[in-house]
């Protein structure tokens, strides 16, 4: 009989201080977000970075693809400072070390990617590894890494090890493949050097745009820390969420199903919207959980359920899972509460009930959260909304969301788009907005829409099919992981993406 701990309870972790702002141990969970604008514009960053900084952001990352790029953070932190804002700035490296070495001169804290740092990424050239080969690659990393974390060092300035899923190296592809113990094991390579040099300034991420593999991958991370004695602290995001109420919940349920066990010191809402709009939704998100009843010291006896099969909509759904139990439970203790009412043998649905005086963004957030928590880790066999703040439809379309960002019910197209950055090769949110728009009736398709090559092809390694930033103005369109048309005219990438689809027999016929 499986056992849930009562009550929220953060995850001891170390502390890193970032700028003068503190992560990790018992410093409240700290909101990130990123700047969309080029790097090199000095002006229209630092403008941005204060108007991020305004909505009460507590950490801001800028892109930096070259050693020109990360001298310019100089440029953009002193312009910044002489603006009275005080917010800590993050370099975001990939395939670049020059650029993370230049970048630690400049800014507070640097991100780096393993799969890239020193692996070229996926090149799908080499995928076969002998023992000593593997040594090899990681002894190179060793060669590379260990200078760049004394310089960082020497300067006070703290590393972020970030993992995606989609831009593995070759190396861990060989051995892992793309799983989560793949992910695991790249940022598990560069935390024991962290480990062996004693650099204690580190936070981990590893990320998904899938919520499942997210929260799954998280979660196995924290283990395999434990086991060889870490406690770094951690950021979570679920990566390419995309916009609207689709990534708000995708959000939600992935970030905080982690935060509900304590596992998370740091958080981005990643949108494909301006940046500003992602604070108040990770405030939300940490809103619901400072609410959530605190730990006790005791557990939950929750018996095994029956919960195989699509689970329902309350209200929707006429009809219901045979023998089920159907049970109401009220905010703020509906995972306690609905866990508590759980019986043998039968399957589980949950009517989650929220106070009239919640709005309807922050029951979006709370029943994410909770019913997603359900899902992910509970397999409950269906669920349900009460809320005054939404109507019946609204309700049953946010419990739908949130079966669909739990990959336990897909009723709709759902799009994977990165919340762009200063890489981004075409106006996002524009081109976002056209692709669904002539896409959204492709029930159960992923489409992804990346704005670079960074947050291309790997990082939307789930989709079905994928429309990329090739250069300005042109574009190339994925099938999977193939590129089927290469760099390509912007103005017939949607035409030829509708065309691949129609090709493939996967557009409805009318």
């Amino acid at each position: 009989m499986p056992t849930h701990k009562y009550g929220y309870e953060r995850r001891q972790s170390s502390e890193v201080n970032i700028g003068g702002v503190h992560i990790g141990a018992d410093y409240p969970v700290a909101v990130q977000s990123m700047t969309n604008t080029p790097t090199m514009d000095t002006d229209a960053s630092a403008e941005q970075i204060i108007r991020i900084a305004r909505t009460g952001c507590d950490i801001v990352r800028l892109t930096a693809q070259t050693t020109a790029h990360a001298r310019n953070l100089g440029q953009i932190r002193s312009a910044v400072r002489s603006r009275g804002c005080d917010v800590p700035l993050v370099a975001d490296i990939h395939f670049n070390p020059a650029a993370a070495f230049a970048a630690a001169e400049e800014v507070e804290k640097v991100r780096i990617n393993p799969g890239n740092f020193v692996d070229p990424g996926r090149t799908f050239v080499k995928l076969e590894f002998t023992d000593e080969e593997y040594s090899a690659e990681i002894q190179k990393i060793r060669d590379k890494f260990v200078p760049f974390l004394q310089l960082c060092r020497s300067r006070g300035v703290a590393i972020r090890i970030g993992v995606n899923h989609g831009s593995l190296s070759d190396r861990i592809m060989s051995r892992y493949g793309d799983t989560p113990a793949g992910m695991v094991e790249s940022a598990m390579e560069f935390l024991r050097i962290c480990v062996d040099e004693d650099f204690k300034d580190v936070v981990i991420s590893i990320k998904a745009s899938n919520v499942v593999v997210m929260t799954q991958t998280v979660r196995m991370l924290v283990a395999q820390m434990e086991r060889e004695g870490m406690a770094f602290p951690l950021h979570l995001g679920v990566t390419e969420a995309g916009d609207g109420e689709d990534a708000r919940v995708k959000s939600a349920v992935g970030i905080g199903s982690l935060l509900v066990d304590g596992i998370g010191d740091t958080i981005r809402v990643s949108l494909a919207e301006d940046p500003e709009c992602e604070i108040p939704v990770a405030r939300s998100i940490l809103k619901h959980i400072e609410s959530l009843p605190k730990a006790d010291g005791t557990s939950l006896e929750v018996p095994e359920c029956d919960c195989d099969g699509i689970p329902v909509v309350l209200g929707l759904d006429e009809e219901m899972p045979e023998g089920a139990v159907t049970v109401q439970a009220e905010y703020p203790a509906v995972i306690e509460s609905a866990l508590a009412q759980a019986q043998s043998g039968r399957p589980l649905c949950v009517q989650a009930v929220y106070p009239d005086w919640m709005t309807a963004d922050e029951v979006q957030i709370a029943a994410s959260i909770d019913l997603g928590y359900l899902l992910l880790n509970y397999g409950i066999a269906g669920i349900g909304i009460k809320a005054s703040a939404l109507t019946a439809e609204e309700l049953q379309s946010l419990a739908l969301n949130i079966l669909q960002a739990t990959r336990r019910r897909i009723s709709k197209t759902e799009y994977i788009a990165c919340p762009s950055c200063g890489r981004t090769l075409f106006d996002l949110q524009t081109t976002l907005a056209k692709v669904k728009e002539a896409t959204s009736g492709l029930k159960g398709l992923k489409i992804g829409v990346m704005g670079c090559i960074v947050n291309g092809p790997g990082e939307m390694a789930d989709a079905d099919y994928g429309y990329v930033g090739a250069g300005p103005g042109r574009v190339s369109i994925y099938r999977g992981k193939e590129c089927v048309e290469k760099n390509i005219p912007a103005d017939d990438a949607l035409p030829k993406l509708i065309q691949l689809i129609k090709d493939d027999g996967r557009w409805p016929s009318k």
